[in-house]
């Protein structure tokens, strides 16, 4: 296979203020403000995108509006936070505090009560990132998704363990430039 460069873009701004995972929460005027300036000056021959309303739509508008082909992938949806989901950082901090510690520092092996497992996560994030790569052709393509697949996806491509995911800063409407499928 040959290895592709991919744009990463995080979803824009929701207003919401918790582990969201695979709640499909509309953007704020506030975060398609955001997609907006973050794309301007650049091309891509190509988009795919999460299925979730938060990516799905500004991925719908931006490839209309330049014309290039759009593709829907499910496997690129965010992590699924199981019991976490919707729920404020500031609460989980406080009523599971030392659960959500040892989340952040080996998520593979702590994850969130009843959330996806990290294996599940990486698999299917992986397979859609493979498919991305062989449909890219020489052209550029362009991912929109979400915070936690991004930075799942920067650990692989820069060889870095899965317990630097929390360091890794990814801003609403974001992007990060990879090679794919990591060497």
């Amino acid at each position: 296979m040959t290895t592709a460069t991919i744009d990463l873009l995080r979803h824009g701004d929701t207003g919401q203020r918790s582990y969201r995972g695979q709640l499909d929460d509309a953007l704020s005027e506030l975060g398609w403000s955001q997609l907006r300036g973050a794309v301007v000056g650049q091309e891509w021959s190509m988009i795919v995108s999460s299925t979730l309303q938060r990516c799905a739509r500004f991925a719908h508008e931006l490839a209309s509006t330049r014309g290039v082909p759009l593709h829907l992938d499910a496997r690129l949806a965010e992590y699924h936070f199981g019991h976490w989901q919707g729920v404020p950082i500031e609460t989980l901090a406080e009523e599971q505090g030392e659960a959500l510690g040892r989340f952040w520092a080996d998520p593979v092996a702590h994850p969130p009560p009843g959330g996806e497992t990290f294996a599940q996560f990486r698999a299917r994030l992986c397979a859609a990132m493979d498919d991305v790569a062989a449909s890219a052709g020489r052209g550029r393509v362009l991912v929109v998704t979400h915070g936690g697949a991004i930075r799942l996806l920067r650990c692989i491509a820069e060889a870095r363990g899965f317990g630097d995911m929390a360091g890794i800063d990814v801003p609403h409407a974001s992007l990060h430039r990879i090679r794919w499928p990591a060497a």
